[in-house]
Parts: structure tokens; sequence; C-alpha cells
């Protein structure tokens, strides 16, 4: 496979299997430049991922996010492989996740552990599983496309994605972004299937997944205001105009019937509903026009990126 290949490894305390990963990768990918950049750890991680010949740069801002972010900033190649350091991602899947990207096949290829099964049997943190068919089905909702494996920290991209990805959120919600961008941008995606393991006896994973799941839902919601303006303001319209019509027909009718409005504070914040719908209605058509715009822009900017 013609093409340089970058291995990318963001890690938070991953002392217990960072070397590992590194000498993987390593054993699959000899011709690949291996990158640990080191979220702040308490532990050894760093010195460990030097002592096995890895790159290892610090990013002090903390989130997987912010890392990324940094990542795709800093480092110039054909191929990214992206990869968690905490051994749960098998390396020699790493070549299948390259060569359609190196190939000019995709540009973002998905490590996905969930349809053959091992993720479920492999993971023991509850509520994973849950989470990540919730996202599925929200991302199927919003956007059309049903990813196999939303969540997944093993992926592989193009130059152009990266260079052209516009990293907003700080922490885990990382993975739902780049799935939304690649949707929506309309990039070439490829599910790759997997054999997942869970992390070794002692490796404790840094994911809250009450907390982190909250902020997946918030981005998802965000990413949807942003990306698909006009669909997100027309449901908001719609909600207001239900509203509207269950606080306002009892009114009507009664009016109808007696020729008086008795209850004048359920009429006026029916009327307020119904124009609040309106607004959003009008909002919605305002930033839809505004995102149409964006994205030429955006065509443009990748096609710059992307001629020779």
């Amino acid at each position: 496979m013609p093409g340089t290949i970058a291995v990318l490894i963001p890690c938070y305390n991953e002392a217990l299997t960072i070397g590992k990963v590194v000498d993987d990768f390593r054993r699959e990918l000899p011709e690949a430049d291996i990158y640990v950049y080191d979220n702040n750890s308490k532990d050894d991680t760093g010195d460990i991922a030097r002592a096995h010949g890895a790159i290892v740069k610090l990013e002090p801002r903390q989130g997987k996010g912010n890392v990324v972010r940094q990542m795709f900033r800093d480092i110039e190649a054909d191929c990214y492989l992206m990869v968690d350091g905490d051994d749960t991602y098998p390396a020699d899947a790493a070549r299948e996740l390259c060569r359609p990207i190196l190939e000019d096949r995709a540009d973002m290829t998905v490590g996905d552990r969930l349809s053959n099964g091992t993720y479920a049997e492999e993971n023991k943190r509850a509520f994973h599983g849950f989470g990540n068919n919730l996202v599925r089905a929200m991302i199927k909702w919003i956007y059309g496309y049903g990813f196999e494996d939303v969540m997944t920290g093993y992926r592989a991209f193009s130059r152009a994605f990266v260079k052209t990805f516009p990293v907003l959120s700080e922490g885990f919600q990382i993975e739902t972004e780049l799935s939304i961008h690649a949707v929506d941008r309309r990039w070439r995606i490829l599910d790759v299937p997997i054999e997942y393991r869970d992390r070794p006896e002692g490796s404790v994973s840094k994911l809250d997944t009450v907390g982190d799941g909250i902020k997946v839902i918030m981005m998802i919601g965000t990413l949807f205001k942003d990306y698909r303006p006009l669909k997100f303001f027309s449901l908001v319209a719609l909600l207001f105009t239900l509203l509207g019509l269950a606080f306002g027909v009892p009114v009507i009718i009664e009016y109808f019937q007696t020729g008086l409005v008795p209850r004048l504070p359920t009429a006026l914040l029916a009327v307020a509903l119904v124009f609040l719908a309106c607004l959003a209605l009008v909002a919605g058509f305002i930033l839809d026009s505004v995102a149409k715009s964006e994205r030429r822009e955006w065509e443009l900017g990748v096609y710059r990126e992307v001629r020779p």
C-alpha cells in the first residue's frame, strides 16, 4: 500500500497497556509513525511509550476531543489510524482499516465491534451497549445513515477528512462528532468488522457512563441544530403548534358554544405558542440558508485541500 501512515494513540493513565499497544502496531505497521499523546497522565504512560519507540507528545488540555484536535493539527500523513491505548482493539486489523483509505475507496473506515457480537460478549460495563445503540438510533433517525458502531475508538481517516474536520467537542463526544460529520458532509464511510476484547485486569475505563452519555446526547442535539437547522426548528415549531392547539382548541369550542372567551389568559397563551411556532419555522428557513452557504464554502475548502 503506497502512502504514509500515522498511528494516533490518545492516552490518559494507560501505563499498564501502552507498551503492548505500541509494540503490536509496530509489528503490524512497521512503516508507520506511531504517535502517543499523553493527556496529563499521572502514571508512566509517556515514558513507557517512548521506551517502546513511540513519538510522545504532551497535550495539557484535558479531554479526548482536545487531544484529537491537536493530533489532527500537528501530524501530516496520507492515512491516519486512530486507536485507544487500552489494548481493547486488535492491531492485526490495522491494514484492513488503512487499505481502503490508501486505495482512495473511503475517507473514514470504522472498526465495527458490534456486528460479530464480540463487544456484547467481552464488555463488562453496564449500559455501554445500550448507550451505543441509543446513539446509533438517534443518528439513523436524524441523518438517515445506520452506523454499525458509533462509539468505537478504532478508525482510519484520509488526509482530506482530517485537515477539514472542525473538532468542537472536548471529551468522549469526539467519536459521535466524527460519525455525524462524516455523514453530514457525505464522506465515504466503510465499516470493518473487528474482534473486540475487554480491558485487562487492573486497567480502568475513563468513561463515565451517565455523565459522558449525557454529553454525547447533547452533542448530537447541538450538531443536529447546526447541520440540519430546518429539520430541527420544524420539530420545535411542531411542538409549539401542538401545545398551542392543546390550549387553544377548548377555548375556541367554548367561544362557538357561548360566544364568550372567559379563559382569556389561556387564549393568550395559545396565541403566544402558535406565534413561537411561526418564529421557530422562520428561524429554521433562515439558518438553513446559512448552513447551505457554509456547506458550499466547506466543499470549496475541501477541494483546495485535496487538489495537487
